[in-house]
């Protein structure tokens, strides 16, 4: 029996493992995944804030790190403190100036295994100003959702300085270093 090309080409994609074929792009889930900063308030105690609106893909992969990848977007109109007097000034042009610069964005540019972590660099966009960024991310967990589709999470923390993106209203009372923590459920695309 002589197999074509195409038999050959579907016999592997079925008996060769997922992992080997490479990761599986994961589209983050903006109910299951947040973003949450804090600053410390007149160097005493940590206000703390949350974006309520995250989208973005993310793909891990094991065998070949430098083929992931990570893209992130939110909303800077989506700040949330809690207080809605503070989230209206968060949104105004002393800080996000969320009407000219709509959207905090990051791209990946390179992934590397660090332990059971991914070490990423890549273009962090806040405030209309692209600075590079190296930061630690963990793989959270991976399940499927109740209706049986796959899904994945993962999680990463860093310190970035409001002055490098041009923000310094007010950077006696809050300080300049904002603490970021990002976590992400995906589902298979």
């Amino acid at each position: 029996m002589k197999l074509s090309v195409r038999s050959i080409a579907l016999l592997a994609a079925v008996f060769i493992p997922a992992q080997s074929r490479g990761a599986d792009a994961y589209q983050a889930d903006p109910v299951h995944s947040s973003v949450v900063f804090r600053v410390k308030h007149l160097n005493t105690s940590f206000a703390w804030g949350r974006f309520n609106d995250i989208a973005g893909t993310f793909r891990l992969d094991p065998a070949d790190p430098s083929k992931g990848s990570l893209t992130f977007q939110v909303k800077a109109d989506s700040v949330d403190t809690g207080n809605a007097k503070r989230d209206q000034h968060l949104k105004g042009p002393d800080f996000f100036n969320a009407v000219q610069f709509p959207i905090i964005g990051f791209t990946s540019k390179s992934l590397a295994k660090a332990g059971a972590a991914y070490e990423v660099t890549g273009d962090l966009t806040l405030h209309g100003v692209t600075k590079p960024i190296t930061f630690r991310v963990m793989p959270s967990g991976t399940g499927k959702t109740m209706m049986g589709g796959a899904i994945a999470g993962i999680e990463a923390s860093f310190t970035l300085k409001q002055s490098d993106f041009g923000i310094t209203k007010m950077a006696a009372a809050i300080g300049d270093e904002v603490w970021v923590n990002v976590s992400v459920e995906g589902a298979k695309k």
